[in-house]
């Protein structure tokens, strides 16, 4: 079984191979297409085939074109009323392939198949959702980037269709993995257009920070989406609500560039979204608004989570008609005031919001800007405020877009709030790593994001509940500083303490572990020098090994280490025993929420460093494993091999070969580790066998390059030398043989040749013996992989899962107790030396200095 991991990478190598000098943002327009277009011809199938009532052995190709030749147009029925849609026998992806194996393809059927689609969906009158998918300003196939003439762009096609012949796009829509495939490919492209790729693309991070508060806030049954770009917001907020209530969830887009358009219904349709859930409508969300509620001629639909990402201070936003629009359009009437013709981002807000219902919640992405720029914007900022519609203002880093390096805040805003509710204001804009040019979200640190929403917290340096009165104190100026104020991690410098010495007393009232665990501990160590300072008795090194050994701290270690058992305990079952049923994203959350939940009754462990450490064990691990348990098996998974591909060469030689087996879920290495110990110990003995020798051959060397020693005179020349005859750091085999038959036995020069001789002599075999030994276990792995018992893969599954996590949130109770030890330190060395004491030690250099130029003699 593939797995999506796999999926996703041999897809975008295979478009990193295939596409040339097209630029990914074009050729995305090409394989995502052909893609969906391998999905219609699998569906198309798959129908037939149960429909038919065929067995799995069935050559459904062959059978379909014999049912087509007799039923042809009653056929065609029977499954564009099942699908919406059908793909004739010639024009199946499945016949193009043959026709390449068979050396009789040409570029014109695929031209020929997208059109006969386009023009069985134009005959009907209920498949929208269908139609337009692969219009020629899609998927032009005489597009010249695709290839200089028409055979290199034939070729570059036939290469494209092999990327998805072996796929089987129903079975892998089923568990979502064609879905995630999809939406990973899309990411990809976007990361790799750059600025081009703002129009399409929300990053993953952010859309998580939107969906999680509005899933975990809102009873949704209907989102909207007035710029849906790919569609990857509207997705996301589905993925985390329960089976029933994505199967009934209806999703609604309106996208103004037609290719993304497309690829957004694609996007929806292969992530199992059906026809009739789906509304998404090609158009300008600005010039007319849209959708209309039916039952109310002019009244905009009401929906219960508005989700938007729209073009950052969008200059064309009313422009787009004849005539501009006007403040007396229900979206903008409210207000009182057009935003500024310059920029649209209050614009895609107004609108948002007139189709949000009052029970509903919306979140949009927007530049900081929107939160203090005066003029019409202020006063609509001004409304919204007196309306009580903001909910909540998340400010998040700079540079996560791929089209803009501008830090941006997401709002959310709301209908229902009561009167008294005070805006939440999050600053976030510190929790996050870089990952090569972008910086990136972690879970971590969107957990925190939702969790402070979602409880409404205030933190020092992170949140703050804005009462209405202190932001119209502010002027309605919403920019996050005036609210969260950053917290100055620096210790200010005291004067008296440079002055007199000591450490003061008010800088350790900071070290929170410190005094929340052993605070007896820390006083006992501490002698006050006057009223106010203090010095240490002891070393921080000393008092270290002293915390950590206390009752206290091992005491919590022990708890929480009991608590992660208990936790381990609980889900290693349940992980075994996951089933193609089991909803992977419910489980994750579960698990991540509540090793959370545990960690937090611990006062100084960071429990979102411990939802990072289970976050991690599933991106690393869990997540490939549980695909192919849920497929396989648990124990049927842990006894499967697969090839151990290589890439060889280079350039157009570049090529893929195997070299051995790897367990699917069980790591070679933990099988070497634990079930062929003594191999293994064997093959560590040879190897320090060899670091051994290679000390004395070191040793040899550099005695050699030493004049005036005996082995300078008999080894210096048979030293390795470059090209500059400089000796090197090894001897040269071919010359020691040499000069040692030349050698008169029973000399100095004999006795070390014949030593440098022998120890290379025994390295060579020793290497070979090491070789020989790794074969040897790597051919054991092989085997046993497929004889691993169930006891043994239980042990081995468990270890690789778990054997980290729980020594890695045990050292997060060591980690909060470090942190104020090492700021312990930090406080000692700065006040180690008073400025007296520094002024004299001057004073002594000076003195010094002068009497040495009195020495000096000038000649």
């Amino acid at each position: 079984m593939i797995t999506s991991d796999e999926i996703k990478r041999r897809l975008w190598d295979g478009a990193n191979n295939l596409r040339g000098t097209m630029d990914a943002s074009r050729y995305k327009d090409y394989m995502l297409g052909l893609m969906f277009y391998k999905f219609l011809s699998d569906k198309t199938l798959q129908t037939f085939k149960e429909t038919a009532g065929l067995t799995n052995d069935t050559n459904l190709l062959d059978e379909y074109r014999k049912a087509h030749e007799e039923f042809g147009e009653d056929l065609d029925n029977n499954i564009q009323q099942v699908l919406g849609y059908h793909v004739a026998p010639e024009h199946l992806y499945q016949t193009w392939e043959e026709d390449i194996e068979n050396g009789d393809f040409e570029l014109s059927e695929v031209m020929d198949s997208l059109n006969a689609f386009e023009r069985s969906i134009a005959a009907t009158d209920d498949s929208d959702d269908f139609k337009g998918l692969f219009s020629s300003s899609v998927i032009d196939l005489t597009n010249t980037a695709l290839g200089s003439d028409l055979n290199k762009r034939s070729k570059n096609i036939r290469d494209l269709i092999g990327l998805f012949a072996d796929l089987n796009m129903v079975d892998l829509q089923n568990g979502d993995v064609l879905g995630d495939a999809y939406e990973y490919l899309i990411g990809q492209f976007a990361s790799d257009s750059g600025k081009k790729a703002g129009e399409f693309y929300t990053p993953s991070q952010v859309s998580e920070v939107i969906a999680q508060i509005i899933a975990r806030t809102t009873d949704i049954k209907s989102i909207y989406d007035p710029t849906v770009g790919s569609g990857s917001l509207l997705l996301t907020v589905g993925k985390h609500l329960s089976h029933d209530r994505q199967k009934n969830l209806h999703y609604y887009g309106q996208e103004y560039i037609t290719a993304t358009y497309n690829l957004t219904r694609m996007n929806l349709l292969l992530h199992g979204v059906r026809p009739e859930n789906m509304t998404i409508k090609n158009g300008n969300t600005m010039s007319t608004d849209w959708p209309e509620d039916p039952s109310r001629p002019g009244e905009g639909v009401q929906f219960d989570a508005v989700v938007m990402n729209p073009p950052y201070s969008d200059k064309g936003w009313n422009k787009h008609e004849d005539k501009p629009l006007k403040v007396s359009d229900p979206r903008f009437s409210e207000f009182g005031v057009l935003p500024p013709d310059s920029k649209g981002d209050f614009a895609y807000l107004m609108h948002g919001l007139y189709h949000l219902g009052q029970e509903g919640t919306m979140g949009i992405v927007l530049p900081h800007g929107v939160l203090f720029r005066g003029d019409t914007e202020g006063e609509i900022r001004k409304r919204l405020i007196e309306k009580n519609n903001i909910d909540a203002i998340i400010g998040l880093p700079s540079n996560l877009f791929t089209n803009t390096g501008i830090p941006v805040a997401v709002l959310i805003l709301k209908k229902n709030r009561n009167l008294q509710d005070p805006v939440l204001i999050i600053d976030a804009s510190n929790g996050f790593i870089k990952v090569g040019k972008n910086n990136v979200l972690r879970e971590r640190d969107i957990a925190k994001i939702v969790d402070t929403y979602v409880n409404k917290k205030e933190i020092a340096g992170y949140s703050h509940l804005a009462t209405r009165q202190e932001i119209v104190t502010n002027e309605y100026n919403l920019n996050i500083p005036r609210y969260v104020e950053q917290v100055d991690e620096a210790i200010p410098e005291d004067v008296d303490a440079h002055l007199l010495g000591g450490i003061p007393k008010k800088n350790l009232e900071n070290l929170t572990a410190l005094n929340t665990m052993i605070k007896d501990l820390l006083d006992n160590s501490l002698e006050e020098i006057r009223p106010g300072y203090v010095k240490l008795k002891v070393s921080v090194e000393e008092l270290k090994q002293q915390v950590m050994q206390t009752p206290q701290v091992q005491n919590e270690i022990n708890e929480v280490q009991s608590a992660v058992k208990n936790y381990i305990h609980k889900y290693y079952p349940q992980l075994k025993q996951v089933t193609t049923d089991t909803n992977l994203t419910d489980l994750k959350s579960k698990m991540l929420d509540e090793i959370k939940d545990i960690l937090s009754q611990f006062n100084n462990v960071d429990q979102y460093a411990g939802y990072q450490i289970v976050a991690d064990l599933w991106q690393n691990s869990l997540e490939a494993d549980e695909e192919l348990i849920a497929g396989n098996g648990f124990y049927e998974s842990g006894r499967t091999r697969k090839p151990n591909m290589v890439e060889k060469g280079s350039g157009s030689k570049r090529h893929k070969v195997q070299d051995g087996w790897l367990g699917a879920i069980v790591p070679n290495d933990l099988i070497a580790d634990e079930l062929y110990s003594d191999m293994q110990d064997h093959i560590n003995d040879l190897i320090t066998k060899v670091d051994n020798i290679e000390s004395e051959l070191g040793d040899l060397v550099e005695a050699a390059k030493s004049e005036d020693t005996p082995e300078y005179d008999a080894l210096f020349d048979v030293l390795k030398k470059n090209d500059d005859d400089e000796p090197q750091d090894s001897f040269e085999n071919k010359k020691v043989k040499a000069a040692l038959k030349e050698a008169t036995k029973g000399t100095d020069e004999y006795d070390y040749l014949h030593q440098v001789s022998t120890l290379m002599s025994g390295k060579t075999k020793v290497n070979r013996e090491i070789k020989k030994a790794n074969a040897d276990l790597k051919e054991a792995i092989y085997a046993r992989i497929e004889q691993l018992t169930n006891d043994e893969i239980d042990r081995l599954m468990k270890d690789k899962w778990f054997e980290n996590i729980e020594s890695s949130i045990s050292k997060l109770v060591k980690h909060s107790l470090e942190s104020d030890l090492q700021t312990l330190q930090e406080l000692n060395d700065r006040y180690a030396e008073t400025i007296s004491e520094l002024d004299d030690e001057i004073s002594k250099v000076e003195s010094e200095f002068e009497d040495l130029l009195k020495d000096l003699v000038v000649k």
